[in-house]
């Protein structure tokens, strides 16, 4: 071995003695701690374990001494009845809660604030299933700790019956619903009124139902949702029309400069012929209100028109000369007005005139060839009364004309047939039963006219039988007439004058018989074949009016047939032959309590 691995060397204390340090070495060990040091953390030990201890032994204890009650925290509609026991806490509900459950319960939906009343509504509270809702003691530590500090609020279990709910919630929803209301400006006589725009609004039923049901037994008002229909009115567009046209145009009289007189509309006569347009609010005149306060104090400026008609002296036909007319052109002359109605001063409007030629003039009227009788018809045994309507009916037709290719309608010629026509209240049949109408009797009139008109070779353009049989008319060829009350056509007779040269009608009327004449030129002679009557239907028995009830036979019901052959006037060859099958309904027999 080398003498420099000698173990006694003074090269092996050099060399391998850092080696060996180097390799061997350890951590250093700490040095032992304190006596005191380890007694303080003995003690700090035994206190935490101790704390803890503690903190178990007062949870269990809480735990086991709340057993079966509810938890802490809770209310139930704003009533607290946590840590109580369900029995307590049933007690403590229906104490605070029961005296809310008789008073109605205040709701607001949108704008609209009422009432509901619970019984009504058919809305009760299930106690236990509330408190079912509470649940159980919490078994977390930490949940048990923060219920000393908050609540928790589970409401209410509510029974409901679905019926009484659903129709309290139908009749609030009558109350709060509505369409959106635009803004716009009317006038209380001669003072504009601004008309603010509302939104519109439906009751959220189904949303609403539930918000009751929650929360009815709160004894606070709820609030219901609402689904809001915005409007289309412009506000500044409102208050400009108002201001801008609405109140100068009621600030002072307008005048109408008519042809030597002029017309005065006062304020309030304004307001009535003045209106503005939904949403666009723009101003709108009324030109029939305007007529109606202006038309009178200029009526003496203007012309009445007359058209030629014929007129029968000494039972012959002359023509009344024609007039042409000139009056007040409505029309143009108010399109001003809305501008002139902004002004403080000059407000001022010129009447515009025009002519209207006759639509019937002399010449035409002595170019018709009105010169002999073609068609006459007569009939009679009207009542007073009835008599009065035809007497009326009559006068007005009298000289009515007929050009060639025109139609005539009975019921547009004389327009609305009321008591203010001068008709009166008259017999009619109605349901086969007798009864009482204005205009009773014009039906007479109608089938004496009709027949005029057959004999005549006039078109049928359109009429209508009797439902039953009248045993003083020809069957199968006579005619009804009938209007609503306010003058429309139901019912009418039209025929239309298909010859080259015209037609007048000549009405004669005495207090027993009435003759219709057509004059014009002859073109055919007319034969009427009427038919057998078959299919007869004998009368049923019908209870008539409780008041005022007469009592009849009735009559059987047919079918017939009238022909009507047109023959040449000058050669007496068939023209042509027409048909017309009627069915007649029997009469029923009136019976009359005693």
């Amino acid at each position: 071995m080398p003498d420099s691995y000698w173990p006694g060397s003074s090269a092996e204390q050099t060399d391998i003695l850092p080696a060996v340090s180097v390799l061997t070495q350890e951590p250093p060990t700490e040095a032992p701690a304190p006596p005191q040091k380890r007694f303080n953390k003995r003690k700090a030990a035994i206190i935490g374990g101790s704390v803890f201890g503690g903190l178990l032994l007062l949870w269990g204890a809480d735990l086991l001494i709340s057993s079966g009650s509810v938890p802490r925290g809770v209310t139930v509609a704003g009533v607290d009845v946590g840590g109580m026991s369900r029995d307590s806490a049933e007690k403590e509900l229906r104490a605070k809660i029961e005296p809310r459950l008789s008073s109605p319960v205040q709701v607001k939906a949108g704008d609209v604030t009422d009432q509901l009343a619970p019984k009504v509504s058919g809305l009760t509270l299930d106690w236990p299933g509330t408190l079912d809702q509470a649940g159980d003691q919490p078994l977390n530590p930490f949940t048990r700790i923060a219920s000393f500090f908050t609540s928790r609020e589970v409401g209410v279990v509510t029974h409901a019956d679905d019926a009484k709910l659903k129709q309290a919630m139908e009749q609030l929803r009558a109350k709060t619903d509505r369409d959106p209301i635009e803004g716009t400006i009317r006038f209380d006589e001669a003072e504009p009124v601004l008309v603010e725009a509302k939104q519109g609004q439906k009751l959220d039923v189904p949303a609403a139902t539930d918000a009751v049901l929650a929360h009815w037994a709160a004894g606070q008002a709820l609030d219901l949702p609402v689904a809001l229909t915005p409007v289309q009115t412009n506000p500044d567009a409102l208050k400009a029309a108002f201001e801008q046209i609405a109140k100068p145009a009621v600030a002072a009289p307008l005048i109408i400069k008519g042809e030597g007189k002029d017309a005065k509309l006062e304020p309030a006569q304004i307001a009535a012929a003045l209106s503005f347009e939904p949403i666009t609010l723009a101003p709108k005149i009324d030109q029939e209100k305007v007529v109606e306060a202006a038309g009178p104090q200029l009526k003496s400026t203007e012309k009445e028109g007359k058209e030629a008609s014929i007129v029968f002296e000494g039972g012959k036909p002359a023509v009344e000369p024609s007039v042409d007319g000139r009056g007040v052109d409505w029309e143009v002359s108010l399109k001003p007005m809305v501008d002139v109605l902004k002004l403080a001063d000059k407000r001022e409007l010129k009447a515009t005139y025009k002519d209207t030629p006759a639509k019937v003039t002399t010449e035409q009227a002595n170019q018709l060839g009105v010169k002999e009788v073609i068609g006459e018809f007569t009939t009679g045994g009207f009542a007073a009364d009835s008599g009065v309507n035809i007497h009326v009916v009559a006068n007005k037709v009298d000289g009515a004309i007929v050009k060639p290719g025109e139609t005539f309608s009975l019921n547009g010629f004389t327009g609305p047939r009321g008591t203010k026509q001068g008709y009166v209240e008259a017999g009619v049949i109605s349901d086969g039963a007798p009864g009482r109408e204005v205009g009773g009797g014009i039906s007479q009139f109608a089938t004496t006219l009709y027949n005029a008109a057959y004999f005549a070779g006039m078109k049928d353009a359109g009429h209508k039988e009797h439902s039953y049989y009248i045993s003083r008319y020809p069957a199968a060829r006579e005619a009804t007439v009938f209007q609503n009350h306010d003058g429309s056509s139901v019912i009418d007779l039209k025929f239309t004058n298909d010859s080259q040269t015209g037609v007048a009608i000549q009405t004669i009327w005495t207090p027993s018989s009435l003759t219709v004449k057509l004059w014009g030129t002859a073109r055919y002679k007319v034969e009427s074949i009427a038919g057998a009557r078959t299919n007869q239907t004998e009368p049923q028995p019908k209870a008539g009016p409780a008041e005022n009830c007469h009592a009849s036979n009735g009559a059987p019901g047919f079918t017939t047939t009238d022909t009507r052959v047109l023959r040449d006037a000058a050669t007496g060859r068939e023209v042509s032959r027409s048909t017309r099958t009627v069915k007649y309904n029997p009469q029923p027999k009136i019976t009359c309590g005693e």
